[in-house]
Order: C-alpha cells, then structure tokens, then sequence
C-alpha cells in the first residue's frame, strides 16, 4: 500500500471516528438538554392577549445556544425578559420583571424530555423590597402544537396568590 493509500485510509478511518463519537454524543444527551431542544423550537414571533392587552413574546437562541431569551413586550408596557436554561438534571427560567425583582424557578428533575408541560416553581426571588411586593412564583409552559403555545403564571402580592393565563399563536 503506497502513503497515499494510507492517507486516504486514515482520513476515512478518523472520518468515521468523528461521525460516531457525534451521534453517541447526541443518543447521551441529558433529558433535561432534550426538553430544553423542545423548548427552543418556539424560537420567533408569538402573539397573544391578556383581556384588552396584546401581548407580543420574541424567543431568541443566545450565549451559543445555550441560553433561550424570552421578551415579553405588553401593548404600551415596558419588556420583561426571562431566561431559560439547563442546570444538571432541571430547567431554569429567571424572569426579570417590569417590577423590579427576579424570580427564579426551576422544574423538578426531567424525566420525559418530551412532555407537552414544563412547570417551573419558585426556588428563590432578588430584588424585593418586602415579601408583600408582587411577584411571581411558578410557571406552567404547554406546547399545544408548533403554532399554539399556552403560559399559566402564578403569582403573590400582599399574601394573596393568584394565576395569569395567557394563549399565544406564533406570528414567524
């Protein structure tokens, strides 16, 4: 065998290598990396109302994919954004609210990547001035389908609880 038979043997040797380690890197992934693929499919437009109100949300892939950005832009309202991560075997969502503080909640360890539902409850909250300012404590995200997304935001203020449900129908 002359050398550059052995060169192309190589090559396709290494190119194999590397097509293998690729797909036993992607049938390792975490559920929690794979729920948050799913969750990264609603990158675009949505819009939706919250009675009178329309509310438009904008989802956006950054820090190299590893991070999911979602504005939240109510009708004559300043934005909130809140992000989505992984963390080991859960999700993250902090949500930076018009209110001044950050919830941050997380979802109990993922065990079906794919479930149409993400729940994320409170784990901590910054910035309140006193346990008595609104904010948010838990959030329900439903894929209905590729174009129908629903959110249930629950929430506290003055020790009351209550619940924000919003549809949206993806616009791009």
């Amino acid at each position: 065998m002359n050398r550059t038979h052995r060169y192309i043997m190589l090559a396709a040797v290494l190119g194999l290598a590397l097509i293998g380690a690729a797909i036993t890197s992607a049938a390792e992934q975490s559920n929690s990396a794979l729920a948050f693929e799913q969750l990264a499919s609603l990158v675009g437009q949505w819009k939706g109302m919250l009675g009178n109100t329309e509310i438009k949300l904008t989802y956006t892939l950054t820090a190299n994919g590893s991070a999911l950005m979602e504005e939240s832009q109510p009708a004559g309202e300043a934005a909130m954004i809140t992000m989505f991560t992984v963390d080991g075997d859960h999700l993250i969502a902090t949500h930076y609210c018009s209110m001044g503080n950050q919830p941050q909640m997380i979802t109990k360890p993922i065990t079906e990547p794919s479930a149409k539902n993400l729940i994320f409850s409170l784990s901590r909250v910054t910035g309140l001035k006193t346990p008595e300012d609104f904010h948010n404590t838990g959030l329900t995200i439903t894929m209905e389908d590729a174009q129908h997304l629903k959110q249930v935001w629950t929430y506290e203020y003055k020790g009351k609880k209550g619940t924000n449900t919003f549809h949206f129908t993806r616009t791009s």
